[in-house]
């Protein structure tokens, strides 16, 4: 698969020229602790979003650049900072929103690096920080994207482009819709590129067609209205701990398959991916099995998971001879392309209250929820995708699925229904986003700011 550069190559050219001056800028990002949680330094946040800006404005390209925040739906809170920055269409030339988070996770333990995590390295063909893959480089791979076209078409540049770089996604996109909303003239657009996705493997690209959408909620179990004695009472009360291990083991089978009634699964095929792959690439040891049923993608990108993700629970240190009366757990459940978040939220909470042991009381609270995304693969801007993919890479794209969430596209349908939505990314199975020692693969940047040139040019084409 190939395409006519009608500049007989110039912005490829200058696009791997830049990578120099793009990983550096990258490097100087990651330097950053831009995370968005309020236990964590908010200025950062507003550093990060002062040198995108910055790196926004050199570029030439823009007729306005402007760091912005909106509400937060039904608080009193604003939300954190966001890049915006546009250019008129000219000429009948479509329009490309751009899209990247520049808030990165919190990068947990720091013993578990083995390099500090704000402060990039590079070893082994790969750069590491957090933030490094997850996604500064989606943010870079913009940025360098966008000085290669301007440097070959200069004043003759038609497309116009809208680039958002959000600053809250890991926390929850929690004032996304509304900025959608606030700056819906400015964000109109015919394509969409979301660069926050991975590719198949490190040489061979990726168009993500299909998201699970997820439902994550806090479930507290109440048994008791105080502690107690563990050996003057325990096997005659149930305390919250047992109470908690028992209805939560109900929400899988013996195979480690979801069970819960209600919970859709998407019929659809999926490549060939080996037992001795997903090891690698998830880090599964040799004498744990892998769990559920089907192709292994099936499971991952078309089936449901609940995934407990946090324990409010007396810890090992503390622990006394008493049975706990309350427990509160985290739970993470992913849901299948094609059925509501809400929908798979309410099948979940029902199964709980049928199976809570012994008349435990369950609360709910915290609910988020987030819807999938299936991409319509018949657009003209998929196959636009798709070849420029292959030029940038060299490598023919794989349509893929994607097992994590993405639920902001959602708000991105809603409030422009009319555009084409390109899920791409510059991660590879091995850059750990969201885990210590996340990296990205210096190479698969390099192709992905090629591939995305390629898909900028081609569309300052279409007329």
């Amino acid at each position: 698969m190939t395409s006519e550069n009608p500049r007989n190559g110039a912005v490829h050219e200058a696009a791997a020229a830049g990578i120099p001056v793009a990983l550096a800028d990258l490097g100087a990002l990651v330097r950053i602790p831009s995370i968005a949680w309020p236990a964590f330094d908010q200025e950062a946040l507003v550093r990060s979003a002062e040198a995108i800006a910055a790196l926004a404005e050199g570029i030439g390209i823009f007729d306005s650049v402007e760091i912005a925040r909106s509400a937060v739906p039904g608080t009193d809170e604003i939300g954190q900072p966001a890049i915006l920055a546009t250019r008129a269409a000219r000429e009948g030339a479509p329009t490309v929103l751009l899209y990247a988070h520049h808030d990165v996770q919190p990068p947990g333990d720091d013993a578990l690096w083995e390099t500090p995590p704000f402060e990039p390295t590079v070893r082994d063909g790969r750069l590491y920080g957090r933030g490094a893959a997850d996604d500064k480089a989606g943010v870079m791979a913009h940025i360098a994207a966008l000085r290669a076209i301007h440097e070959v078409y200069g004043d003759d540049l038609a497309l116009g482009i809208a680039l958002f770089i959000e600053g809250e996604e890991e926390y929850g996109s929690r004032s996304f819709a509304q900025f959608l909303s606030d700056h819906r003239d400015q964000l109109r657009s015919d394509v969409i590129v979301v660069a926050d996705s991975g590719n198949w493997d490190a040489v061979t690209p990726a168009l993500t067609v299909s998201l699970r959408g997820n439902a994550r909620f806090t479930l507290t179990v109440r048994t008791l209205e105080h502690a107690s004695h563990s050996g003057m009472f325990g096997g005659a009360v149930p305390d919250a701990t047992m109470a908690a291990i028992k209805l939560l083991a109900t929400l899988w089978d013996d195979d480690g398959a979801v069970a819960v009634e209600g919970l859709a699964e998407r019929d659809a095929p999926t490549p060939d991916y080996t037992e001795q792959t997903l090891r690698s690439e998830a880090g599964l040891p040799s004498g744990v099995t892998p769990i559920g049923r089907g192709t292994i993608l099936s499971r991952i990108w078309n089936k449901p998971s609940v995934t407990v993700t946090g324990i409010d629970a007396t810890s090992v240190a503390a622990a006394s001879n008493t049975l706990a009366p309350e427990i509160s757990v985290v739970v993470s459940a992913r849901v299948a392309p094609g059925q509501s978040a809400r929908e798979a939220y309410a099948a979940i909470e029902g199964h709980l209250r049928r199976h809570a042991p012994f008349g435990a009381e369950l609360t709910f609270s915290d609910i988020d929820l987030g819807d999938g995304f299936l991409v319509d693969t018949e657009g003209w801007a998929v196959e636009v995708a798709r070849t420029s993919l292959a030029t940038g890479y060299g490598v023919d794209p794989v349509d893929v699925g994607v097992g994590g969430s993405i639920p902001f596209i959602a708000d991105l349908v809603e409030q422009f229904p009319g555009a084409q939505i390109l899920v791409t990314g510059v991660e590879d199975p091995h850059s750990r986003a969201h885990s210590p020692n996340e990296s990205l693969h210096l190479d698969t940047f390099r192709h992905a700011v090629l591939a995305e040139a390629a898909l900028l040019e081609s569309l300052n084409e279409r007329r």
